[in-house]
């Protein structure tokens, strides 16, 4: 996988086994990013929380274009491996924390700018983690099938071929 823009773009990082994970595609990255830009500006001074970390592309990404902090979730130990040595392989100290995001996303103090959520496809996470959102966060959901997003306001949704990336606000 290359990162896609910003200081780091053109860098090559590692993905985990397939079968551990679903990396998000270049076109749907830079679609993210464009989109999330026309909705908050500018990133610096901004903070992101990927909370299925994956391969890490999606905090890289964040930081690539100019969020000043970013936090990853991961639960399999194999792939925050793989994590930690992306951002090792850019000189970077990665804010990763290993265990169920569910359980994280309620000890950390989630007052980030933004919320990244791409869990395992059908795993029926998402309210769960909607359920545990108490800031006034920009929320981004990348699921195939439709979601409950409860009392949060869908600002703009994406389509992808097979999935959608949702922009959902708490207000």
């Amino acid at each position: 996988m290359i990162i896609t823009g910003g200081k780091y773009k053109g860098r090559k990082i590692s993905a985990p086994d397939e079968k551990i994970t679903r990396p998000t595609l270049s076109k749907v990255r830079m679609g993210v990013f464009n989109t999330l830009f026309s909705i908050i500006g500018d990133f610096e001074g901004k903070t992101f929380l990927d909370v299925f970390g994956g391969s890490g592309i999606m905090g890289l990404e964040a930081l690539s274009r100019g969020f000043d902090e970013v936090l990853v979730f991961e639960k399999n130990p194999k792939a925050a491996q793989v994590i930690k040595k992306n951002y090792t392989t850019l000189k970077l100290a990665p804010n990763l924390k290993i265990g169920d995001s569910l359980k994280l996303i309620e000890k950390v103090d989630n007052n980030y700018d933004v919320i990244y959520i791409d869990p395992p496809y059908l795993s029926g996470i998402y309210e769960k983690i909607f359920e545990r959102i108490k800031s006034n966060s920009i929320i981004i959901a990348e699921h195939s099938e439709d979601i409950n997003i409860g009392s949060f306001v869908l600002i703009k949704e994406k389509n992808y071929g097979g999935k959608k990336v949702s922009f959902i606000k708490n207000y």
